[in-house]
């Protein structure tokens, strides 16, 4: 009879190996499916039902686990069972009555022009009046940064996919970096003069510096000439953004959210947008609209004549006589 541990390793490799899952998908689905593990026990498969799986979504509740993350709990055991019964180890699954919580759909979050221009400007700026860096702007840990933040702004990559690049990802001609997204699917994205010239000038003297007689096939790396990982690039962007004077959680998805964004203020069309995004579904995409909308709300309620006194009017205000107007 498989164990419960037999059959999530099972799993797991059909999900690095079929589907192709990123390494970071494939650690959550693990955790998550430890957890599970951990709760029943040693329970055998087959003897895994939805109620043992509803005990498991009331002890993550009273842990005070936010619905979101219950729910991709949900999703995840859902993908186990299915693999499962598919593959003929167990004959019901037992998520199918299972109800995850609902969960609103969050507006991404996303910084407006002024903000960004003074993040892309921080990683020159403090390395130039560091004492540990010197003349700071000349130094390669400040080109690094640049080029990074520049280059996540420009394109709107994920994180794990900008820590992944190599040299040999960009043509400097086309102005262009192929990237490697989920499911080893490559997209080619578009590139800015200014972010091209922030990685031109950094591969030319910068990353030299930083590697000191080393090789690395990747593109951007640290002192030590090691390969950036996700969790140094997040720990600098979050002391360029205090830098910066925006004191709010800055992370690398934010930067996405504003490329996208800002994107589609300036009149893009949306299959463009997702296809730079590297999103298999449009329907992914389209909750920039919702933060659109939500924007151009606010312009009409804080510009049109006739908005402002409606807004003083739900204030308590009182609205003029129609009389006289033209």
């Amino acid at each position: 009879m498989t164990t419960f541990e037999t059959g999530v390793h099972a799993f797991l490799q059909y999900c690095r190996t079929e589907k192709g899952l990123s390494a970071n998908t494939l650690q959550s689905y693990r955790r998550d499916l430890a957890r599970l593990g951990k709760a029943l026990g040693g329970m055998t498969l087959s003897a895994v039902d939805v109620a043992a799986l509803r005990g498991q979504m009331d002890g993550m509740r009273r842990a005070g686990l936010a619905h979101r993350s219950i729910a991709r709990h949900v999703t995840t055991w859902r993908g186990l069972f299915e693999f499962l019964v598919e593959n003929g180890e167990i004959s019901a699954n037992p998520t199918e009555l299972l109800v995850a919580p609902k969960i609103g759909a969050a507006l991404p979050k996303y910084l407006n022009r002024e903000r960004t221009e003074a993040l892309l400007q921080s990683p020159l700026v403090c390395h130039r009046n560091s004492p540990k860096t010197g003349d700071g702007a000349s130094r390669p840990l400040g080109a690094r940064d640049a080029a990074m933040i520049q280059l996540l702004y420009a394109t709107g990559v994920r994180v794990s996919e900008l820590i992944q690049l190599r040299t040999g990802d960009f043509d400097g001609g086309a102005q262009t970096v192929r990237v490697v997204g989920k499911g080893n699917k490559q997209r080619i994205v578009p590139l800015g003069r200014e972010a091209l010239a922030a990685v031109e000038t950094y591969v030319a003297t910068d990353r030299v510096k930083l590697l000191k007689g080393r090789s690395s096939p990747f593109l951007f790396v640290t002192a030590r000439g090691t390969k950036m990982t996700r969790q140094g690039f997040w720990k600098l962007l979050r002391q360029h953004g205090r830098a910066a004077g925006l004191y709010e959680n800055v992370n690398p998805h934010a930067l996405r959210h504003t490329f996208a964004t800002h994107l589609l203020e300036g009149g893009a069309d949306l299959r463009s947008v997702q296809t730079m995004l590297g999103h298999a579904d449009i329907g992914t995409t389209q909750v920039y609209t919702h933060v659109m909308q939500s924007r151009m709300r606010r312009t009409v309620d804080e510009h049109h004549p006739r908005a402002r006194r409606a807004q003083g009017a739900r204030a308590g205000g009182t609205t003029p006589p129609l009389k006289g107007r033209v």
